[in-house]
């Protein structure tokens, strides 16, 4: 697979909306690694989203939260940001 195709494929499915992604998150919760059919539970739970975009969305979780764990990203200071009045 070129990078290219590799790029609009992410990209194709690199936009949640913050309902769909609550949404995901409570799938996962409910349908564990060993749940049979895991992502086409995960997907109608989401709505809008196939089996195969919500198991990709689940793979680039874990590649963030490890980037995260292992010190390769910086956990982010959400108390800083986007809280104007704590001056």
């Amino acid at each position: 697979m070129s990078s290219s195709s590799k790029t609009s494929s992410r990209d194709s499915n690199s936009y949640w909306t913050p309902k769909q992604n609550k949404l995901f998150e409570k799938a996962l919760a409910v349908y564990d690694r060993d749940t049979p059919d895991r992502w086409q539970k995960v997907a109608a739970a989401v709505g809008d989203k196939t089996p195969e975009e919500v198991r990709r969305h689940y793979e680039i979780l874990v590649t963030d939260v490890n980037h995260i764990e292992s010190g390769q990203i910086p956990i982010p200071d959400y108390e800083s940001t986007g809280n104007n009045n704590s001056r």
